[in-house]
Parts: structure tokens; C-alpha cells; sequence
């Protein structure tokens, strides 16, 4: 009897033990993400300035937010950013995994040398790619020291190219995620396939073209969804390379909510922008997630 219960006792433990353990970080993840982001949406409709405060002004901030021209400029940079971003990734991406599927010499080299890049954090990229794009000591400077006068790279430094110097460092870091992502969904398509089209005298362009890049639909999906909510919470890239500048020329959003709030005691209009940019990932999680139950039933 005595053992029967000590069975029952370690059996009850056994079936609860998950949810003791998987508790604390349970309620952490409610309290500190989906707490934070209901208190931050109820601070978008107050008065905030340095600190919070509960003087509701309703859509208030959101007026002032759209009215702003920074907040266009980030936007307008911001789509510029990502349509740059995501495509060019993609691109060098599927090009690369291409290559690797060939089964060529030192693939694994090869691979950990284009994946190395996103081991670094944005911050080090940025401080990096300011250093090289510097027209005082990097690309142009070292270039002209070795006799080529005429050449010159500034884009760093102009209001309407900075942001693509940020497309340039992004793009540098990403890619090899990428690249491992389009590469695991082509090491995963039938070889079935390929010798069957290959015995109906496909090229190698048609074979890709019509069978194995519509099979990689689920591998474009991921990239595109995680390339998405980088590129619109993009934060300390831009600030590690441009500082936001020159003027507002390469601000993002995520740079707006941060001036806004901890910089010019905005703290309502900065919650607003937060709000939005939580809006615009949601536009882009929620039907991918969508997408993919409705797939599995």
C-alpha cells in the first residue's frame, strides 16, 4: 500500500514537473513582453513626457506622429531598407546555396566563412563598415593611396546615399543565414526529381527555374519573415554606422521611438511609433503563422 502510494506521489510529480519548471519563464515572458507592450500601447494615448503619466489624450500622439517629417523619413527609409535588404539577401543567398548544392571542394569552409559574419552582433558590423566606407581611412583612402586619385566612395557621407551604405553592412551580415536556409531546403527536395528531369532533358536553368525554386516556397517564407522584423527593428546597426545621420538621412523608426523617448522627453509619441512598428510585424507574423496552421490541418 505504502508503495503504491509512493508510485502515485512520483507519478503526480512526474506529470507536473514541466509546468513547475516552464512557470517562472511563463510568467517572466508575460509580465516583461506582453505586460510591457499593453503598458507602452496605454502610454501611445497619454500625455507622456520624461516620465510616465496617465493624462489621456486620446489619438493625440498618433496625430503629431504622422504629421512629423522625421517619422516620414524613417518610414520612407525604412521601406527603402527592407525592399533592399530582403531582395539582395535572398538573391546572393540562393545563389550561394546553389553553388554549395553542387557539391563542391571545401564546402564547409565555405559555409562557416559566410555564416562567420552573423556570429557578430549589428554593432560590431556597424563600427566595422564605418571604418571601410570612412573616406578618411577606409576604401577611398587606402585606394587613392595606391595611385587611384580619381576614386571616390563617400556615400557615408551624403544625405542621399547614406542609407544604402546601411544596405551594404545588413546585407554583408545576413546573407550567410540566408544561404544556410535556402541550402538545408535544397539538401531537402527529392533527388527523384532531378534524375527525372534530368531524363527528360531539362537544363540545369529549367530544373531550378521550374522545380526546385517553387519547392523552396517554405525556405523563402522563413527568410522573408525574419529578414522583415531585423530590417523594421533595425536599431544598432544604424546607430553604430550612422548615428541616424547625416541630418535624419538614414533614421529608421526604431531610431525615432529611442530619440523620442529617451532623448526630446516625448515619451507618448515615441510609444506611438513603438506601437506602430509592433502593428507592422504583426501585418507580417500574423499571416505567415496563418499560412502555415492552416497548411498543417
Amino acid at each position: 500500500m505504502k508503495n503504491r502510494n509512493h508510485i502515485g506521489v512520483l507519478d503526480r510529480l512526474q506529470f507536473q514537473l514541466p509546468k513547475i519548471v516552464l512557470s517562472p519563464s511563463v510568467a517572466i515572458i508575460v509580465i516583461f513582453v506582453y505586460g510591457f507592450i499593453l503598458y507602452t500601447s496605454y502610454l501611445s494615448f497619454t500625455g507622456s513626457k520624461m516620465l510616465p503619466n496617465f493624462n489621456w489624450v486620446g489619438l493625440q500622439n498618433y496625430i503629431t506622429l504622422f504629421r512629423s517629417r522625421t517619422w516620414d523619413t524613417s518610414v520612407t527609409n525604412l521601406a527603402i531598407f527592407s525592399v533592399l535588404y530582403i531582395g539582395i539577401c535572398c538573391f546572393i543567398g540562393l545563389m550561394l546555396a546553389i553553388l554549395l548544392d553542387q557539391k563542391i571542394r571545401n564546402e564547409g569552409f565555405i559555409r562557416i566563412t559566410y555564416l562567420y559574419p552573423m556570429a557578430l552582433s549589428f554593432i560590431v558590423t556597424g563600427v566595422a563598415w564605418k571604418w571601410i566606407l570612412d573616406p578618411g581611412i577606409g576604401l577611398e583612402a587606402v585606394l587613392q593611396g595606391w595611385g587611384w586619385e580619381s576614386f571616390s566612395f563617400r556615400w557615408i557621407k551624403e544625405r542621399d546615399m547614406a542609407i544604402y551604405t546601411i544596405v551594404i553592412a545588413a546585407v554583408w551580415q545576413t546573407s550567410g543565414f540566408v544561404m544556410a536556409t535556402f541550402l538545408a531546403g535544397l539538401r531537402g527536395i527529392d533527388n527523384e526529381m532531378l534524375r527525372a528531369a534530368q531524363l527528360d532533358g531539362a537544363s540545369t536553368f529549367a530544373y531550378y527555374r521550374r522545380i526546385v525554386i517553387p519547392q523552396l516556397r517554405p525556405a523563402f517564407m522563413s527568410a522573408f519573415v525574419v529578414l522583415a522584423h531585423m530590417a523594421i527593428k533595425s536599431y544598432d546597426l544604424v546607430i553604430a554606422l550612422t548615428g541616424g545621420g547625416p541630418g535624419n538621412a538614414t533614421s529608421m523608426p526604431a531610431t525615432f521611438m529611442y530619440s523620442y523617448t529617451f532623448t526630446r522627453n516625448q515619451m507618448g509619441i515615441g510609444a506611438a511609433s513603438a506601437v506602430m512598428m509592433l502593428m507592422t510585424v504583426a501585418a507580417i507574423i500574423v499571416p505567415y503563422l496563418w499560412s502555415e496552421l492552416r497548411e498543417k490541418k
